[in-house]
């Protein structure tokens, strides 16, 4: 019976157990994620039962912890075959005279206890059944296994204190340094708490001062108290540590190591951008970024910054995937579809002026950017100079549905229908991503291509057709078009690179958030700055803000590798187009069958109502009338724009005309500009005499200055 019991105790591990078994069934509490050459990126706590550091190799554990804790734990243990026979007669001698005796456990059997699950001591310790088993099992492995391997294995399965199970572990922990590293002080420490992982600090003070001064005999023991104190109240082994912590916590799901696309050099590049460029702007109320950069041809993630670190309040906030507004960054996408739809060219004249624009809440009236007007301008001028106008008259063009629709197939997954968000769509009021924004953009680099992001390396995309391919072509040449750009940005701004890359910035209502997202041939950066918060900056333009990082990262992309402009697709010519002095004349991209070689408005362009550019017809057959705008008419200020900025253009038709307001005399001539202020108002025309010709009532709601 005692033998059946000693053999089935022994046979879990006797069966089974190699080293090399052991080794490859071990799990950190840690996950490792590593760059696409195998560095490391981010070490992150994935298993909150227990600290487990990575394995270690003997011989990256420091000298001496190997021979201290040889010399405290098992002094024969390069002698024995598993068993320490000699220790076991003295220690029965001590036992029968009830003397204190250290005990004659191994190494050797201590690994077998830590091997086999039945091995383990009860409350009440080890039975006889169980010191027998471990007793075979020690002789089993010290048969089978390595001198080397079983230190090994045990300084990594050992546990010590609390939490902490294996050498990697205690050693990052307490002491804040890799195994290899630990001194003859830390190592004595470290063998103290292998026999009293929970002792007192007096009693493991004095055990530690015995372990140091059996290695040096003449050690010093003067302060290990202190020592030993601060080493247990230290906690210098994060959760997580690294430089993608973001995307850490997107992949390590599952193994222990998990290799990913990202590049270790540009990721750590783009993090010290960032902070650098936040830091810059620390007078401005802005505090937080984000960077994505993604591989144009594989959809691979490059770089992931998901925020500032250390410089945000909010650090754990991912602005790679949180949604914010991306204001002027959708415009490419408006253009490129009514270009697809053959509704404009790039060389069609837009009209850049104020306007009103009828919806069911009210009267829409876009602003651009600096609150001025450049008249008409091409559709190249109005998309590479950023301005809003003429980007909502497009959106009347298309339809809000259909420019929803587009975006959709871009992989914008936008929360709402078209309808719902309106004309304000051209300007960016839904609310998207930076990851699928960038992804979005590297549709356009790819000519109108789309196809899913991926953390993996090498994979083999799965493009989809998402947008025209012409179209596609012709908004990338309006994007990197500098002369575009100039009236806005100048000719030579930071969007501006040596090589080839198209870019475009947007900066949301009341400057929450500032975009630069463009593309190079082989590579789509996108980056936002703003607050995690939703609090504005302050005085952050778009070339001041996401711009030069975005140019920086290029920048570090392109130092050895060029970037070449894309080949035009079958569908596009190319001809010389005239403006009649409105821009001057170049050459243009238009989509087979719309292009035309003279774009200009005539010098006597009639209005609907029959008034011309030089002046007034014949106002015999008009009677004065207000034209502009329709009685009923409901205005909503947008507080995001200064009181004094927002005006109501009032026209009327007529000779002699007299504006009256709420009962006041206010203007003359056919046509003014008021300043309005909330409440309900009655706008009259009258004549010389005071007769009043005709009035409309109106209403403005919102907070304004009267």
């Amino acid at each position: 019976m005692a033998i059946f019991l000693i053999a089935s105790c022994a046979d879990g591990i006797s069966a089974t157990a190699t080293f090399d078994s052991i080794k490859s069934s071990y799990r950190p509490s840690d996950t490792q994620v590593l760059d696409r050459q195998g560095a490391l990126l981010q070490r992150l706590r994935t298993d909150t039962t227990v600290r487990r550091g990575q394995w270690v190799a003997l011989a990256d554990v420091s000298p001496a912890l190997r021979t201290a804790l040889v010399l405290s734990e098992d002094k024969r243990f390069f002698e024995h075959s598993g068993v320490d026979w000699q220790a076991v007669s003295a220690a029965a001698w001590a036992n029968l005279w009830n003397r204190k005796t250290r005990g004659a456990s191994t190494i050797t059997m201590q690994l077998a206890g830590l091997l086999d699950a039945d091995l383990q001591p009860g409350a009440g310790g080890r039975s006889v059944v169980q010191k027998i088993g471990q007793t075979v099992s020690a002789q089993q492995l010290d048969s089978r296994w390595r001198k080397d391997q079983i230190l090994e294995a045990y300084l990594n399965l050992v546990p010590f204190r609390g939490e902490l199970v294996g050498i990697d572990a205690l050693s990052r922990t307490l002491f804040g340094k890799a195994a290899h590293g630990l001194d003859a002080r830390e190592a004595a420490v470290a063998v103290a708490l292998v026999r009293a992982p929970n002792a007192k600090l007096t009693p493991l003070t004095q055990r530690a001062c015995g372990v140091l001064q059996a290695v040096e005999p003449k050690a010093d023991c003067m302060g290990l108290d202190m020592f030993t104190t601060a080493a247990l109240q230290r906690k210098a082994f994060d959760s997580s540590e690294g430089i993608a912590p973001h995307l850490s916590r997107l992949v390590a799901k599952g193994p222990s190591t998990v290799t990913t696309s990202l590049r270790a050099p540009l990721q750590r590049f783009a993090v010290q951008t960032l902070q650098q460029q936040l830091r810059e702007l620390q007078g401005r109320h802005v505090e937080d970024g984000a960077i994505v950069v993604l591989d144009n041809a594989t959809g691979e993630v490059l770089a992931w910054v998901g925020s500032s670190g250390t410089l945000s309040a909010a650090a754990e906030v991912d602005g790679v995937t949180a949604l914010r507004q991306p204001g002027s960054t959708l415009k490419p996408f408006l253009y490129a579809e009514a270009i697809a739809e053959r509704r404009i060219t790039a060389a069609s004249l837009l009209e850049d002026a104020s306007t009103h624009i009828p919806t069911a809440g009210g009267l829409y009236i876009p602003q651009n950017y600096d609150h001025q007007f450049k008249g008409w301008v091409s559709a190249r001028t109005a998309l590479g100079a950023s301005l809003n106008v003429p980007a909502v008259r497009t959106l009347v063009m298309v339809s809000p549905d259909a420019f929803h629709d587009q975006l959709v197939a871009l992989g914008l997954p936008l929360k709402e229908s078209g309808g719902y968000y309106g004309y304000s769509l051209a300007l960016g009021s839904a609310e998207v991503s930076l990851l699928n924004l960038t992804n979005a953009y590297r549709a356009l680099a790819n000519g109108g291509r789309a196809s899913a992001t991926t953390f993996t390396p090498n994979p083999k995309p799965e493009f989809r057709p998402a947008l025209d391919p012409r179209a596609a072509f012709i908004t990338t040449d309006i994007l990197s078009d500098p002369l575009a750009r100039a009236r806005t940005f100048g000719s030579d701004s930071v969007l501006a690179t040596r090589f080839w890359t198209a870019v475009k910035t947007g900066t949301s209502k009341d400057m929450r958030d500032n975009w630069a997202v463009g593309y190079s041939q082989a590579y789509t950066v996108g980056v936002w700055v703003g607050n995690a918060s939703g609090a504005p900056m302050w005085d952050v333009s778009g070339t001041t803000g996401a711009a030069p990082v975005w140019a920086a990262v290029m920048h570090f992309l392109h130092r050895t590798q060029p970037s070449r402009a894309p080949a035009p697709p079958p569908g596009v010519v190319q001809q010389t187009v005239a403006f009649g002095g409105t821009e001057a004349a170049r050459r243009e991209w238009f989509v087979q069958g719309t292009q035309q070689n003279q774009f200009a408005m005539h010098s006597v362009a009639s209005h609907a109502d029959g008034i011309s550019a030089r002046g007034q017809k014949d106002l015999k057959d008009h009677p004065a009338r207000i034209t502009s705008p329709a009685t009923g008419t409901i205005f909503a200020l947008d507080p995001d724009i200064p009181p004094n900025r927002q005006r109501v253009d009032l026209q009327a038709i007529g000779a002699g005309l007299r504006w009256w307001i709420d009962g006041k005399p206010f203007a003359q001539g056919p046509s003014a500009q008021w300043l309005p202020w909330p409440g309900r108002h009655v706008v009259q025309i009258r004549n010389a005499q005071g007769t009043v010709l005709d009035s409309v009532r109106l209403e403005v709601r919102g907070a304004g200055l009267r």
